[in-house]
Formats: structure tokens, sequence, C-alpha cells
């Protein structure tokens, strides 16, 4: 439901942006990193009934964020959804400049590679430790013709593969 109204909001605001950009638009504005800046906002974890050893990461208050959205659509319907959705998301969506879209680590470092024409990047998990429900990953990121390599950590392996793809740009030779 969040993804549905985040892209009609886009395509309706920038009818002439060409799908990809609105896909990269749209993803930074759903992203764990956002949602958690909104869940600040609204005050979510203060509403959270929570363990005492529970620790309301940014993960948990971007679900939280995405079921109270998911809450409205059941009770309200799909207009009250999308406009709580662009009400909640205002700030962000008039910060965007569809001129200048960010790009995550490893979609820049793959644009990067494949302008200089060299290998594409390969990543391969080098630990992952704790329990299964707050595992760590350590994950390495290599290009082999460039002999580089970097890692990341994080707490997936989607996370740790950005961390090890942003480490590898910072050793990118300028060209």
């Amino acid at each position: 439901m969040l993804g549905c109204a985040v892209a009609q909001e886009l395509y309706e605001r920038y009818p002439g942006i060409a799908e990809g950009r609105l896909t990269k638009m749209r993803a930074d504005l759903v992203c764990e990193a956002s949602l958690a800046a909104i869940a600040e906002q609204l005050g979510v974890a203060a509403e959270m009934r929570a363990g005492a050893r529970t620790e309301l990461s940014a993960a948990t208050l971007a679900n939280a964020v995405e079921a109270l959205f998911g809450a409205i659509f059941v009770d309200a319907g799909y207009a009250a959804a999308r406009a709580a959705v662009v009400q909640a998301l205002g700030p962000a969506l008039e910060r965007l400049d569809p001129e200048h879209i960010s790009k995550d680590p490893k979609t820049d470092l793959q644009e990067r590679l494949q302008a200089r024409r060299r290998s594409l990047p390969q990543y391969r998990v080098v630990s992952a430790r704790g329990a299964a429900h707050r595992q760590t990953f350590e994950v390495e990121c290599r290009v082999a013709d460039l002999e580089l390599r970097a890692t990341g950590t994080g707490t997936s392996r989607q996370k740790a593969e950005q961390e090890a793809a942003r480490a590898l740009l910072a050793l990118l030779p300028a060209e």
C-alpha cells in the first residue's frame, strides 16, 4: 500500500519523468531510514509496547510506520491511507529533486564500473554472527580486475553489501 501510494503521488507530481527515475525516487522515500525518520517525527516509539530487552531499531520503527499506514488502509480505505502517507512524507516530497536522485552505494559502484568498462563487483558473505533474529553480517565486495576489496557489516546481508560497496567506492581510483 505504501509503495503504491508513493508511486501514484510521484507519478502525479512528475508526469514527464521516466519510470526508472520515479522508481529510484520512490525507493528513497520508502527506505528504512526514511520511514524510521517519519516514525521519530510522529512519535511512534512512545506508543509502542516492547519488552525491556527489545531494541526499537530503525527497522522496527520503519515496520511500525508501514503497519500504521496499512491499518489506516484497512480501516478507512486507500484514499485515506494515501492522504496519510502524503502528509507524513510531506517534507521529504518537497525536498525531492528529480534531477539529482541519490543512488544506493551498490548501484553507484556498478554504474561507475560499467562506465569504465571494468568487471562488475562480486559480493561474498564472510561471516554471519548472532541469533537468527539478530544476526550481524560481514560481506566482502571485490572488483577482480582492479584488485580491490572492501568489507562492510550490517544487520542484514543487503545492508552489509551496501556498506561494503560504500567502502569500495572510497577506494576506487579517480578516472
